[in-house]
């Protein structure tokens, strides 16, 4: 196809085109935007006005349930890429982010109130767009369709998810075990192998003396814990806290996650009182979550008391853990890196549905998915970022995760393919896997998405 010419396409879009986004939350907002600028007709559907979740407080558009904080804004960050990448795009939740920022250091932190209703000002500007006031709860895969509903998406949709995707791709609740870069462990306190020898080196294993197990144990026990919400409802046995396991006695541990049985040093043949296993993420980056270890412990505990662990001393946490209700997909089973879904090609599922993580993330799926629907319409290359840029990473990682174990995903720097020849100086060389980051969103969009990507 000539040069440009699906620009004009594009531009030909007549209002009839039109897309269903159901849910006006980040993802969807920004979805709605990356549409509409673009000729199409959105059906909008929220409910929110009236049908609120348990988090939701406002009527306006893209809320903030939790905190007023998209987090760094310096590219050595991975999110402070994420945003700047999302900047390139013209995405309109960072440029209002922008606009409604207050003073918080290096982070971009905004005025909820000002921020919600400035979005949902700027999307009613637009002629094409029609808002539903109301639950949607049967998808029909026949309509082009962005669902973003969140992580609280209503149970007659959820109902809807299971029967059109069958049973077992969509999680109810969200037992996530905190995530650590390999190249933060000390090398001296750990080992590869696999219990009873039987693998092909999948496990990290961290061991512990019965000294060091009893102080681990005892500081576990006692450390603070996030205060679940009433909507949360009732731990399951299948996803119990680690520190919860824990008080049902002193070996609890031994006999659970940090069991040591069948694990032994593979050079002197040493055994241990117990054994904490990390477990690769992917087969591509440096990620290892810790088995087992999902947690409701607050942050600052999560580090003092992990960190007791001996390989662990001076790990860097990618993720921690969290505990709480949450509706996701399994995203490897059912979506593609375009956010399409595999069975069902006229829909996108973007947001924390997704299985992406975080605010910043959810305004990228948005976009990507809204860019990717546009090139499905009108018959244009589906928009693939690479997984050198932190938006092209997230697509990727979540939807060629391993699904048996998949969980929920923010940006970082573990999900990004490493640079040969990289300063040791961790800043430096994130600065580096930044810089070409950018230097491929510019190409990209300049060359072989130009048409999609460049409309104005």
């Amino acid at each position: 196809m000539p040069q440009r010419l699906a620009t004009t396409l594009i531009q030909r879009v007549k209002m009839s085109q039109t897309i269903r986004v159901i849910g006006a939350g980040l993802a969807g907002s920004e979805a709605c935007y990356q549409l509409l600028k673009r000729g199409y007709h959105v059906d909008l559907y929220e409910c929110k006005n009236r049908l609120k979740n348990p988090v939701q407080v406002r009527d306006d558009f893209a809320e903030l349930v939790c905190s007023n904080s998209l987090k760094s804004n310096e590219i050595t960050n991975a999110c402070g890429l994420l945003k700047e990448e999302l900047r390139m795009l013209d995405s309109l939740l960072i440029k209002v982010a922008d606009e409604c920022r207050v003073p918080s250091g290096g982070a971009l932190a905004v005025d909820r109130d000002i921020f919600a209703s400035t979005v949902t000002a700027r999307l009613l500007e637009f002629p094409n767009l029609t808002i539903h006031k109301e639950e949607f709860t049967e998808i029909d895969p026949s309509i082009p369709t962005i669902i973003a509903t969140g992580p609280l998406t209503s149970a007659s949709l959820c109902k809807s998810i299971e029967k059109l995707f069958s049973s077992g791709t969509l999680y109810f609740f969200d037992a996530v075990a905190p995530i650590i870069d390999a190249d933060s462990l000390d090398q001296g306190k750990c080992f590869v192998a696999d219990r009873y020898g039987k693998g092909t080196g999948d496990y990290i294993n961290c061991p512990l003396e019965r000294d060091e197990y009893l102080a681990f144990y005892d500081a576990l026990i006692h450390a603070k814990t996030v205060k679940l919400h009433d909507f949360e409802g009732e731990v399951f046995e299948g996803c119990m806290p680690v520190e919860t396991l824990a008080k049902r006695g002193v070996d609890s541990l031994r006999y659970g996650p940090m069991k040591p049985k069948g694990i032994w040093h593979p050079v002197t043949g040493q055994k241990y009182y117990a054994v904490v296993q990390l477990r690769k993420e992917s087969n591509t980056n440096n990620l290892y979550n810790i088995v087992g270890f999902q947690t409701n412990l607050t942050f600052p505990e999560q580090k003092r008391v992990f960190s007791m662990i001996p390989a662990l001393k001076n790990a860097e946490f990618l993720r921690y853990g969290v505990m709480h209700k949450n509706n996701y997909i399994n995203a490897p089973k059912v979506i593609n890196e375009y956010y399409q879904c595999r069975d069902y090609p006229n829909l996108f599922i973007a947001g924390q549905l997704s299985g992406v993580e975080g605010y910043v993330e959810s305004i990228s799926s948005g976009l990507l998915a809204a860019l990717n629907i546009v090139a499905y319409t009108r018959g244009l290359p589906m928009v693939d970022l690479s997984d050198v840029t932190m938006i092209g990473a997230l697509a990727h990682f979540i939807s060629s995760a391993e699904a048996e174990n998949f969980q929920p995903m923010n940006s970082n720097w573990g999900i990004v393919p490493s640079m040969e020849n990289t300063p040791r100086d961790k800043k430096e060389k994130n600065k580096m896997l930044a810089e070409r980051a950018i230097n491929t969103l510019k190409l990209l969009s300049k060359e072989k998405y130009y048409d999609i990507i460049n409309f104005k």
